[in-house]
């Protein structure tokens, strides 16, 4: 007994002298940044310079996963983006990134100041960093979803968001593949978090990284048996009740369709594109329980649960 306590107490200890090595790698690193460069050039120029390269870096391996054909069997659609169509998404974004989000960046710095953000030692532990992305999350949750369904609307659908549904395959560079008036719209839900509660800009570099990291596979196109959703759905008591529940059982299934919908996934808003304007439901961005709570999910739920049940061959899409 006692050889397994101290077993626990040294692996605990190794632990702790790794995350304090880890933070002081990245406190080095952040002083070199404050110390070569003035809050302006950080929170705009190096937040632009980040953002781009986590959405190119993170977006265009499924760009060559579709030309190449890899990995095909975890595709959601069996249809392909011709190279136009995919040139055309890379120009297009190349001009509103630096006509719409740079200077976005640049007007806004002085709000986030007003409203604290700080670039300054020491940083934040990662407590509170974690409890402000958690808001992050479910606060843009929540706007994104109610501004995404305006978008939905007759007139707004014709001439403002129709041009990020011009893709009905999407691939994940798509995501922000918007016009203008939507980037600045929906790009609303994304910063009001960290506008009211101003943050430190590390927390404020990794609500962004995460931000898009889960943007881009939303729009990937494929759904991988790693993918996030996969996982997260199978959190919680309730999970262990139902491994009491016959598989094949229709209580199971039922139980089951109902458990992936709270984490957002890349076939939950594939559907999205796939279906026209009106009908197509799914407007989450992370979690979709606003989609589940206001019925705006139920043909997808429907889809799923004839897939379950092994109906897949005869489901047709509305």
């Amino acid at each position: 007994m006692s050889v397994t306590v101290g077993v626990q107490i040294t692996n605990s200890h190794s632990v702790s002298i790794r995350l304090i090595a880890m933070a002081s790698i990245v406190e080095s690193a952040w002083t070199y940044l404050i110390t070569h460069r003035n809050d302006f050039e950080l929170a705009c120029i190096g937040s632009f310079l980040l953002h781009e390269s986590v959405f190119f870096l993170s977006g265009f391996p499924f760009i060559c996963f579709e030309w190449a054909g890899w990995l095909s069997k975890y595709k959601i659609q069996t249809k392909n983006n011709t190279p136009a169509d995919r040139k055309k998404c890379i120009t297009q974004l190349a001009l509103y990134h630096l006509c719409v989000n740079l200077p976005v960046m640049v007007l806004s710095y002085p709000i986030f100041r007003y409203m604290g953000m700080r670039s300054t030692l020491p940083l934040p532990s990662w407590k509170i960093i974690s409890i402000q992305i958690l808001f992050y999350f479910i606060l843009e949750d929540f706007v994104f979803y109610w501004g995404h369904r305006i978008l939905h609307t007759k007139w707004l659908y014709k001439h403002v968001h129709s041009v990020h549904h011009e893709y009905a395959t999407p691939f994940g560079l798509t995501s922000e593949y918007a016009h203008p008036a939507e980037i600045l719209f929906l790009g609303f839900a994304t910063i009001i978090g960290p506008a009211i509660t101003g943050p430190h800009l590390i927390t404020l570099w990794l609500w962004m990284v995460l931000r898009v990291l889960e943007t881009v596979e939303a729009h990937c196109g494929y759904h991988f048996p790693w993918s996030l959703s996969n996982f997260l759905r199978l959190y919680g008591g309730f999970v262990l009740i139902l491994s009491f529940v016959p598989k094949k059982s229709e209580v199971y299934f039922t139980c089951m369709t109902e458990i992936s919908l709270w984490l957002h996934s890349a076939d939950f808003h594939d559907y999205h594109h796939r279906l026209l304007y009106t009908r197509s439901g799914n407007y989450s961005s992370t979690f979709v329980y606003m989609d589940w709570i206001f019925g705006t999910d139920k043909g997808y739920r429907k889809l799923k649960t004839l897939k379950s049940n092994g109906e897949e061959d005869v489901v047709k899409e509305p």
